[in-house]
């Protein structure tokens, strides 16, 4: 194909992407991005919503205090939420899956998770909305649920597909237990008296969830404890426990009122305290106020990822080769600038310095985030007046700071809490340890960064998987045995990859992402995308009107990947390094036809829309799926702006050159 041409139709759909997504911000001077309604979400937020609402019926119903009501906010009206509750079963009634199941988005595939969170939200609320939703077409839409969770194994299948982490299966089983669907001796019980203990112990104390599932662990654990017999003297000591673990999980509660910022959490909390109403009816203000909260919050929550949007968005609209950063402003540094965390942060006991994914109060700091902001900062940093310049000197020089000080011993960087790491969630990754490599790169460095960065290269380097891939924490592929994303992982260690990696791996990795290429050009996805592109909800991504296999979003994280590395790889087989020669002579330039190939896909991709439909790839709140609507424009932005650098793209050199 003529380099003329190329370069065209590529700047061509960079411009396009470019100005939407510029235009996206609207009057905003962030991006927000819009997160995928959710079943899951829902169901939980039914449950939770529905066990306030009875049992508001049956006792006087909780308030809050007085300092809520100098501050303005009312007491709840339970009567408000039958409304809520009634809307949220209209809205999981069109989410059902033909296979009679629910998944997590509007896109997954059904899962038993979702499935019993849903059949146990139904339960609470036909019990608040009295015969409304119980007619032939809900009694139909229920015996097609049951089949679904008969058909999937049922309560065994729900635990084996948690194995020994209980961060989700034991409040599953416990919002089943307040529906009256299992009995209570399915609830596992769990260490609230833990919490107690300050939370840099947290971490010895064996912990059967993950770091940010402490609030669950509290609620449920007291819901469990209320329910069942305990023995003195441990009872006692238990129950002396109850109150300072109620005051602990105030404490964590942001001013959203939500956990995280996420409904599920929230709502597993709410439910949980809200059962203990019943068992342990004795006043507590701590417990009251959680309550309250949490209730405002699943009423009033606009859960997004706005802080981490905005980082991605400007690195990708950074890397265009002609780009000047006319779209930045004093507002946009100053409101990155505003969204890293100055304080000690109550829910982990984060020192200050990080970057949460939201500058919503429930936000919390992680490796994935700070990183990120560091890397949008450094971008926008010569383009500011000098004192911005010093603050975001400034800035960065905490986030790496806070960076050094959550690594693992085993050099890899996990997600929120150092040292944790027995749990899935919890352990080092190596997708975010390769942003924070990234990041220290953009850093003046010093002998202690050096040394960071040669540990967490040697984690990822043991992290390689034998196919010479790498698989992420946070991201998935639904339509993959083990729901793992190898290519979202595998790009994101290679993307601007160093010597210091070793070209051993580098070769590895890239060999595995051109042979992961999809006939269609494109990466990832799988038979639910073929499935949706061939229905005809939304139009073919290539002119010819091809089956669609392929994401927006894993292609083009693989070109982009493959597109900085181009420099590396020409010099490195130029050289004749051993590892490209005489054992890969052709790596580079399989690797330009991969990059031509994608290209193209992306292109046509962007020409019939495709970049319009986000596909589920992330994950939250232990392994939950979403899509994030500004992802496939923000991801191919970012592809083609790197494609547009290419020599063999822009015409600088002859398009055969190997």
């Amino acid at each position: 194909m003529d380099t003329t041409e190329i370069h065209s139709r590529v700047r061509e759909s960079l411009d396009q992407l470019r100005r939407e997504l510029i235009a996206d911000r609207g009057d905003s001077n962030h991006w927000t991005g819009r997160l995928s309604a959710s079943a899951l979400s829902t169901a939980t937020a039914i449950s939770a919503l529905s066990a306030a609402y009875l049992r508001s019926r049956n006792a006087p119903p909780v308030r809050a205090d007085r300092r809520d009501s100098r501050r303005g906010k009312p007491s709840v009206d339970y009567a408000r939420y039958l409304e809520l509750i009634r809307r949220g079963c209209d809205w999981l009634d069109t989410q059902q899956n033909a296979d009679g199941g629910f998944g997590d988005t509007d896109l997954s595939h059904s899962n038993i998770a979702t499935s019993y969170l849903v059949m146990a939200a139904r339960t609470l609320a036909a019990r608040c909305l009295s015969n409304e939703h119980q007619g032939s077409q809900f009694a139909a839409s229920q015996a097609a649920l049951q089949a679904y969770l008969d058909t999937a194994g049922g309560i065994p299948a729900l635990r084996e597909r948690y194995g020994s982490d209980k961060t989700f299966v034991v409040p599953i089983l416990n919002n089943l237990a307040i529906a009256g669907l299992v009995p209570w001796s399915e609830v596992a019980a769990l260490p609230f008296e833990a919490a107690v203990f300050p939370q840099s112990m947290y971490r010895f104390l064996g912990m059967p969830v993950v770091s940010y599932a402490v609030p669950a662990l509290v609620a449920i654990g007291q819901a469990k404890f209320c329910r069942s017999s305990c023995l003195p003297p441990w009872s006692w000591v238990r129950q002396s426990a109850m109150n300072p673990a109620l005051k602990v999980l105030e404490k964590m509660q942001p001013g959203s009122g939500g956990y995280l910022e996420a409904t599920p959490l929230t709502a597993f909390v709410v439910m949980s305290l809200v059962d203990t109403l019943s068992t342990s009816p004795l006043p507590n203000a701590n417990r009251d106020r959680v309550i309250a909260s949490g209730l405002r919050f699943l009423e009033e929550s606009d859960t997004n990822l706005a802080t981490w949007v905005t980082s991605l968005s400007v690195a990708a609209l950074a890397n265009d080769p002609t780009d000047k950063r006319e779209w930045s402003s004093e507002l946009l540094v100053g409101w990155l600038l505003s969204c890293q965390h100055r304080q000690r942060h109550p829910f982990t006991g984060a020192d200050p310095g990080g970057w949460g994914w939201t500058d919503l109060s429930g936000a919390v700091p992680d490796a994935d985030d700070t990183p990120g902001a560091i890397i949008a900062l450094s971008k926008l940093r010569d383009f500011v007046d000098p004192q911005q310049t010093a603050q975001i000197d400034a800035a960065c020089a905490a986030g790496k700071k806070w960076l050094l000080g959550l690594q693992n011993r085993d050099g890899g960087w996990p997600t929120f809490c150092r040292g944790w790491g027995k749990l899935p969630f919890d352990r080092s990754s190596t997708d975010l340890t390769a942003h924070a490599i990234r990041a220290f790169a953009l850093m003046p460095t010093c002998a202690q960064s050096e040394a960071a960065v040669q540990r967490g290269v040697r984690f990822l380097r043991s992290a390689q998987q034998s196919d010479g891939s790498w698989l992420p924490l946070w991201f998935g592929n639904q339509d993959r045995p083990a729901e793992d994303n190898p290519i979202y992982g595998t790009a994101k260690v290679l993307v601007d990859a160093s010597d210091d990696l070793g070209s051993d791996a580098i070769v590895r990795g890239v060999q595995y992402l051109i042979h992961s290429q999809n006939a269609d050009g494109g990466w990832g996805g799988g038979s639910s995308v073929a499935g949706y592109f061939a229905s005809g909800d939304s139009p073919p991504a290539t002119s010819s009107g091809d089956v669609i296999t392929s994401t927006m979003e894993e292609t083009a994280l693989a070109v982009e990947a493959l597109a900085s590395l181009w420099g590396y790889m020409s010099v490195q087989e130029s050289a004749k390094n051993p590892e490209f020669s005489p054992k890969t002579p052709s790596l580079t330039a399989a690797t330009r036809d991969a990059i031509l190939a994608g290209s193209d896909w992306l292109v046509g991709a962007v020409a019939a829309g495709r970049h319009h439909v986000a596909w589920p790839i992330g994950f939250y709140f232990a392994k939950l799926w979403y899509h994030e609507r500004l992802y496939p424009l923000i991801f191919t932005t970012a592809a083609l702006g790197r494609v547009a650098t290419l020599p063999f793209i822009c015409g600088a050199e002859h398009d055969d050159t190997p």
